[in-house]
């Protein structure tokens, strides 16, 4: 037992940790429990947002798949912000801020308490590259469960998500629906607990952590509500008591070819830009070699076959209806666009996790097959240029179109943006540029959903363009550029560009450039000015302070 005991043993074991045992009495332990290997449950429970709400009951079922088969699990709390109502204001800039804090403070209760083995469970977005990093830190057993996601909400026999009612708002501004309708589709989209319901960075990254190998089979395609999460919660309980046994950790997992993997599955879905950032952060964490460059590389031969929300047609309630995402992966693999040697906390390897998975029922519609997919190759463009001389990303369905050149119409802040999309300022052509948005100049990078589907509501998706270096929800879609590094605060190009200056973006040729000469960008970064930090104390400050470029991450610990 020794061997599966390696940190708990520490905490419990010998005469002199008596107060410890004495302590641990008061939570429950019985003198048989000292015995056991101790784990970890990390609950994301909060009632900020129904994407965790139900995820106390969800971590108990973890608990009793532990306690179940011989080990001593022990729930505790990391937290949780939401997107979804912080979206367009200036609590949306703790976002990004909170995988780092999620990640430090499951380290914390890890490392002090001596837990041998972690359950992570995860809901909106921040939720699982937090738990991820985390784990690879510790590098003890550990299974990540996705909290799942949300059904869909139905307004006039239709589909509706937060997404919808966020184009809501731009169709109002356009006076193309009534108060009466807005606030139809707000009271109707979110009927309950889950995560957001397309293919948007919550669904997106449970994907993404299921096919790096860190999740059970079908985890990041469950309904929260349902008998297949509570079951998939005890499994998880089940299979870090298997890792122990096995001796497998996350490191033993995360390997390039996994994260290869994953990059391959968030394309076929057609994924949220998030996962670059995350996917970036977790493998710096886990000491493998990635780079926003692989994003290209294997977007080259992997298409895009998912007819998901945003962009696409379905939400993802609807693919778990018909199989999730094993039948996919299992296409991919079948392919030879997946790794099937990888192994993953099922203690074994994705292709023998997937040899028995049957194929998607005949007559669906919502994943294509090879031969007709949404777009042929990735839809996660990095670009190069002027304007973006260490990397930007894009999301460029092919439904946009491949190249957009127009006039820029500068804004150094995302509700200034806001406003002026909304009251018709903004109009076909232009290039609307949000800067100061990205981890420093924020600080805290913000999603820019509510101009984006400002844009989209307005009908405007097709003849207006949105580049920043912040990011964006996976609910975002039309021509837009994120990313992009160096940002403005750290006197990136992006800092000098003027109203009416023509900005070029070309997906085939990967480039995002500002129509200006050499002489005339070196002219104007010799006036800039860096400005002054927008917070000094606090949380956001430490955070500016320590945040490397988008285009690595935004890590904050790297070269501490």
């Amino acid at each position: 037992m020794s061997d599966i005991r390696k940190y708990s043993s520490i905490v419990t074991d010998g005469d002199d940790r008596a107060p410890a045992r004495s302590m641990l009495r008061a939570v429950g332990f019985k003198d048989e429990d000292f015995s056991k290997p101790q784990i970890g449950i990390a609950s994301t429970w909060a009632m900020v947002t129904p994407c965790n709400m139900h995820i106390d009951q969800l971590a108990k079922k973890a608990v009793e798949g532990v306690d179940g088969f011989g080990g001593k699990a022990v729930i505790f709390n990391t937290i949780t912000v939401s997107d979804g109502i912080s979206m367009g204001s200036e609590g949306m800039k703790y976002s990004l801020v909170s995988r780092e804090v999620i990640a430090d403070s499951i380290e914390t209760v890890m490392g002090c308490e001596g837990f041998d083995g972690l359950v992570a469970i995860g809901g909106c977005d921040k939720n699982m590259p937090g738990s991820i990093i985390a784990m690879a830190r510790l590098n003890r057993p550990s299974v990540f469960v996705y909290g799942g996601t949300i059904l869909p909400g139905c307004y006039h026999n239709q589909n509706v998500d937060i997404v919808s009612v966020f184009e809501a708002v731009g169709k109002h501004a356009a006076q193309k629906i009534s108060d009466q309708e807005l606030k139809e589709v707000e009271s109707c989209a979110i009927p309950g607990p889950g995560s957001c319901g397309g293919m948007y960075t919550a669904n997106t990254m449970a994907s993404a952590i299921e096919a790096l190998g860190m999740s059970l089979p079908n985890s990041s395609m469950q309904i929260a509500i349902s008998k297949e999460k509570e079951t998939d919660c005890v499994n998880a309980g089940k299979a870090v008591l298997n890792l122990l046994k096995l001796n497998i950790k996350p490191l033993d997992i995360l390997t390039k070819k996994a994260f290869e993997n994953a990059i391959t599955v968030v394309i076929a879905l057609g994924g949220s830009t998030n996962a670059v950032l995350h996917l970036l952060a977790i493998a710096y964490t886990a000491g493998v070699k990635l780079f926003i460059d692989d994003f290209t590389r294997v977007g080259k031969k992997v298409p895009v076959l998912a007819d998901l929300k945003p962009s696409g047609r379905f939400v993802t309630a609807e693919l778990a209806a018909i199989g999730g995402l094993t039948p996919l992966m299992k296409m991919l693999l079948d392919r030879g666009l997946l790794h099937g040697d990888c192994l993953t906390v099922t203690g074994k390897t994705v292709r023998e996790n997937l040899s028995e998975v049957k194929p998607y029922p005949a007559g669906q519609e919502i994943i294509r097959f090879f031969n007709k997919p949404i777009k042929k190759e990735g839809h996660i463009i990095i670009l190069y240029g002027n304007l973006a001389p260490t990397g930007a990303v894009a999301k460029i369905t092919g439904k946009e179109g491949l190249s957009f050149t127009g006039k820029a119409r500068v804004f150094d802040s995302e509700e200034t943006a806001l406003k002026k999309i909304l009251d018709g300022t903004v109009k076909k052509g232009d290039v609307v540029v949000i800067r100061y948005e990205g981890p420093r100049g924020g600080p805290g990078m913000r999603e820019m959903l509510s101009p984006t589907s400002a844009i989209t509501g307005k009908g405007l998706s097709k003849d207006v363009a949105l580049i920043t270096d912040g990011r964006f929800s996976g609910g975002s879609h039309g021509f837009v550029v994120g990313h992009i590094t160096p940002e403005a605060y750290n006197g990136g190009p992006l800092a000098i560009v003027k109203n009416g200056d023509i900005i070029t973006i070309d997906a085939v040729k990967h480039e995002i450039n500002l129509n200006l000469s050499a002489a005339e960008i070196k002219k104007r970064l010799k006036a800039w000015k860096q400005p002054k930090p927008r917070y000094t104390r606090g949380v956001l400050a430490k955070y500016a302070k320590l945040v490397t470029s988008a285009s690595q991450g935004a890590v904050t610990d790297k070269d501490i």
